[in-house]
């Protein structure tokens, strides 16, 4: 990551560069254009990422950049959340300056026009690099209570998304994996999805229901109206959560907040292993620079290589990130103003429109090759060996996550590169998803809330009826690169509802956000 500063209307910008997967990057970072009356300023870019698409046929989906902005003002130590403008969602720009082939849409978060963030995609059909100059949003400084000429600090922010269209779809797989969704009484009759409207589980005939086996459940119901079903459209994080996505969020948190986020005290030593004290199965994140106790904050950074030199070119940034608890993984979420998905929403992610295949994974057919070896170790182009599509527990197996995406990088079908019907990646195996479960009272009481921006003092996710840091309401699915071969299907329950508070080498996260 490279950081310059300049100096511009009495404001001073942060430029970056984020190297995040698929190599979004982000640059050319400055402001222009206040307006003192209205109280906004325009946060120019530039941005870029590999493997982008637009498609009008068969999965009819692109994918985007979810863009959102922290800001600081240069007295304190803070970051915040910034509020762009929202003018009414239509994809007209809502007030701000779309580069051609490129479309910009605001979420609607605050009520009174604000927006958390922006969906920047390509309006052009094909795939391929996309590559925006000149992206302008206008960053309405006056609602987050800045004066005219206040010095702050600016940090742009991308995350890839893949958009999930609205559609029926169905959940089960008519096969035998444990704890699957059906149709009562048919095991091998999958449900079908056709609204966001309640649903009853039970036994009665054409109730959804499940069989009560491990953690998949109560087998209560009903899965209230407000719980997401995965009908309406949303996006989806593409990768699950990076190293370096979970080094920049340390980067802005207070030491208090990184004292939560951590396996260890932020004033530990440079080099000294962030995530975990014990063996760290291909997690890089150190502390770069200790910080003072309650009150500066460490610096966090990459160095998988373990030689003392910060995210190098193969210091795993892209690699998927293990060691996060549920609280980690809600608190970035709500922090980059997404929501945690639902087991629902998960299935039609992997599965999309189309009819299931018994014990299919997430690239849609039961073929699975698991990694055994890994070549550029650390680079943003590390690969497994030629055939795989997977991590799993297969021996010899690779020990730790993979860097995200990286099946993609040779494959030529969806089931070579174990992508999901919409694109989304490692949905089946690298690490586990943690979605809120319909399996308990708590996890059916969730109602889609996107975060905010924000944490509590203590780094704590914040936001209304998520499944609190003692993990009720939220499961496994998917596997990961120890799971034996079943736990990777995609319609498999037997943990949907397993209540985990701890860091594990095989946990990760991704989030999502309703489309605006």
């Amino acid at each position: 990551m490279k950081l310059k500063f300049l100096t511009l209307t009495a404001l001073l910008i942060c430029t970056t560069s984020l190297l995040i997967a698929n190599n979004v990057d982000v640059t050319n970072v400055s402001l222009s254009d206040k307006n003192t009356t209205e109280d906004y300023q325009l946060i120019n870019f530039n941005i870029s990422w590999d493997n982008s698409w637009n498609i009008n046929g068969g999965s009819q989906n692109h994918d985007a950049a979810w863009i959102f902005v922290k800001w600081r003002d240069k007295t304190e130590t803070t970051w915040h959340h910034a509020t762009l403008h929202y003018v009414n969602g239509t994809g007209s720009g809502d007030g701000h300056t779309e580069p051609a082939n490129c479309n910009i849409k605001s979420s609607n978060d605050t009520g009174s026009g604000g927006a958390h963030g922006v969906f920047i995609h390509r309006t052009d059909l094909g795939q391929g690099t996309v590559s925006y100059t000149g992206v302008q949003l206008r960053w309405d400084y006056g609602s987050d209570g800045l004066a005219d000429g206040d010095p702050v600090e600016v940090y742009v922010m991308a995350i890839e998304m893949v958009y999930v269209p609205q559609s029926s779809f169905y959940v089960g797989s008519g096969g035998t994996e444990f704890g699957a969704f059906y149709t009562h009484p048919t095991t091998t009759n999958p449900y079908q999805i056709t609204s966001e409207a309640a649903i009853t589980v039970g036994t009665a005939a054409g109730n959804l229901y499940y069989a009560g086996i491990g953690f998949s459940g109560d087998q209560l119901g009903p899965i209230p109206a407000a719980f997401p079903k995965g009908y309406n459209d949303f996006y989806c994080m593409k990768y699950e959560i990076t190293q370096s996505q979970y080094v920049a969020f340390l980067n802005m948190l207070t030491y208090a907040q990184q004292v939560t986020r951590t396996a260890v005290l932020p004033t530990s030593a440079a080099g000294t292993a962030a995530m975990t004290t014990g063996t760290l199965f291909r997690n890089g994140i150190d502390i770069m620079t200790p910080g003072v106790a309650s009150t500066t904050p460490a610096v966090y950074a990459c160095n998988l290589d373990n030689d003392g030199g910060y995210n190098e070119a193969n210091d795993g940034q892209s690699i998927a990130c293990n060691w996060l608890s549920w609280a980690d993984v809600a608190a970035y979420l709500a922090w980059a103003a997404l929501r945690p998905m639902t087991e629902l929403e998960f299935e039609k992610a992997g599965r999309g429109n189309k009819v299931a295949v018994a014990n299919e994974y997430a690239w849609g057919n039961t073929t699975i090759t698991g990694a055994t070896s890994i070549t550029n170790s650390g680079f943003n182009n590390e690969i497994a060996q030629v055939g795989s599509n997977c991590t799993y527990n297969s021996a010899p197996g690779v020990q730790g996550p993979m860097r995200s995406g990286t099946f993609a990088q040779a494959a030529t079908t969806r089931s070579s590169s174990g992508a999901s019907y919409y694109g989304i990646m490692e949905l089946s195996g690298n690490l586990l998803e943690r979605p809120v479960t319909v399996g308990n009272p708590t996890g059916r009481l969730f109602t889609g809330l996107h975060g905010n921006g924000a944490l509590t003092g203590s780094g704590n996710a914040n936001t209304a009826a998520w499944p609190d840091i003692d993990a009720i309401g939220v499961g496994v699915r998917g596997g990961s690169w120890i799971s034996v071969v079943i736990d990777l299907r995609l319609s498999h329950r037997e943990a949907a509802a397993y209540t985990n508070v701890n860091r594990s080498i095989n946990d990760g996260g991704r989030g999502c956000r309703l489309a605006p």
